[in-house]
């Protein structure tokens, strides 16, 4: 009598892809495994990636659901099934739970020769994919949400400036995960005005949309970095700052240094810019005087920046601790209040 064989158990594929990069350009490893498969199933009759494994003459089944012990069954004699996970909404597969938590109950009971199990992405997110989520979901709340699909560049302005003020707050205290987030509020706003922009409701303005922005600023990043991207050299950051104002006011060709220096931006800042072009540019303009607050911070303003110090974060590092001061002072009044108060009990 001799002993029998077990039949080998088979192999079970789950393959996945990410939504983000575009159907059919899957991974060797992924249509090496669909070519050599003995069937390939997916309920999902939508999917985006069925189009093209037609082409590839890729055979998929579409049986009204995949069940776990369907599947098992069907890898008996060693063969191979490749399942494609229904795309659900996000087109990541989170549709397919139900198979998942299927075969993990089969595997658990012990009873059933479960076959090899492997999941194999197809495709990865690749950095920066998830901007392509914000942009899917910036463009359904435009169209969907009776706020944001009426709101103006004019509306939105003060929040763009109330949320740069927030992000700097964040890099002064060192909190990374407040650091993350108003970097993403910040985010938002670009891609709101972008979104906004696409529409083209501004009379007289063409419209223009995110992809726009971006490869705006890819040029002129490239443009102004010859010494990352083409032939020339900069050892030092000073040089690279020279080279960049140079590239920079032969692009904007300006009448003056003081063109392009917004004059909405706060006082300390503005008077620090512009004493920061006159010294760049070697020209000898003295400081106005005057007998109004004004010129002194103006003139505190043109030494910081001389120095190498940002007068508004100076001010502002010094109003910190100022604000500490006050707390202290009222923790210090409560105390003294309170234990005055059990003293006439």
């Amino acid at each position: 009598m001799t002993d029998e064989v077990p039949a080998a158990p088979g192999r079970i594929v789950l393959l996945t892809a990410s939504h983000r990069v575009a159907p059919g350009l899957l991974s060797w490893p992924a249509w090496q495994t669909l070519r050599a498969a003995d069937r390939v199933l997916c309920s999902d009759r939508d999917h985006p990636q069925l189009p093209y494994l037609r082409e590839a003459g890729v055979t998929v089944e579409h049986p009204a659901s995949v069940g776990a012990q369907d599947l098992v069954d069907a890898c008996a004699g060693g063969r191979t099934v490749v399942v494609i996970p229904s795309s659900g909404g996000d087109g990541g597969g989170a549709g397919d739970g139900t198979l998942t938590d299927g075969l993990a109950r089969l595997a658990g009971s012990g009873r059933v020769q479960m076959p090899d199990l492997e999941l194999l992405p197809g495709s990865y997110d690749l950095p920066g994919a998830r901007l392509l989520d914000l942009v899917h979901v910036m463009d359904r709340i435009r169209r969907e949400c009776p706020w944001s699909s009426t709101r103006t560049h004019k509306e939105l302005a003060k929040y763009g400036i109330e949320e740069a003020y927030e992000l700097v707050e964040a890099i002064e205290d060192g909190d990374a995960d407040e650091l993350r987030e108003e970097l993403g509020d910040v985010l938002l706003q670009v891609v709101f005005h972008a979104r906004i922009a696409q529409d083209g409701l501004d009379e007289g303005s063409e419209p223009f949309s995110i992809d726009d922005v971006a490869a705006t600023i890819v040029e002129k990043l490239i443009h102004r970095h010859p010494h990352v991207f083409g032939d020339e050299t900069a050892e030092t950051p000073e040089e690279v700052k020279a080279h960049w104002l140079r590239t920079k006011a032969v692009e904007k060709q300006r009448d003056s240094i003081t063109d392009g220096v917004p004059l909405t931006q706060p006082g300390l800042a503005l008077a620090s810019k512009l004493a920061g072009r006159v010294r760049t540019a070697g020209l000898n303009v003295p400081l106005p005087t005057g007998d109004s607050i004004g010129y002194d911070l103006l003139a505190l303003a043109a030494q910081a920046e001389k120095a190498g110090t940002d007068p508004e974060t100076a001010l502002r590092a010094a109003a910190r601790t100022y604000r500490d001061a006050i707390r202290a002072a009222e923790e210090a009044e409560k105390g003294f209040t309170a234990e005055e108060s059990r003293a006439t009990e």
